[in-house]
């Protein structure tokens, strides 16, 4: 099943942000959620490199 999302979804979603975390909650959120994403993928990069190594060493 392929999930597609228009604009109007969009905009719901948005509208529902903003009234659960207000908009002065919106930027500290989206920071976290950055560092997150960065983490996970600093993460993910981290056990890349581990197979690599594991696979040049045998």
């Amino acid at each position: 099943m392929l999930l597609m999302i228009g604009t109007a979804e969009i905009v719901v979603i948005v509208l529902v942000v903003l009234l659960l975390f207000g908009g002065k909650k919106i930027p500290e959120l989206m920071k976290g959620l950055g560092k997150g994403v960065k983490s996970f993928k600093d993460g993910m990069n981290g056990v890349q490199e581990d197979d690599k190594k594991e696979d040049q060493g045998k």
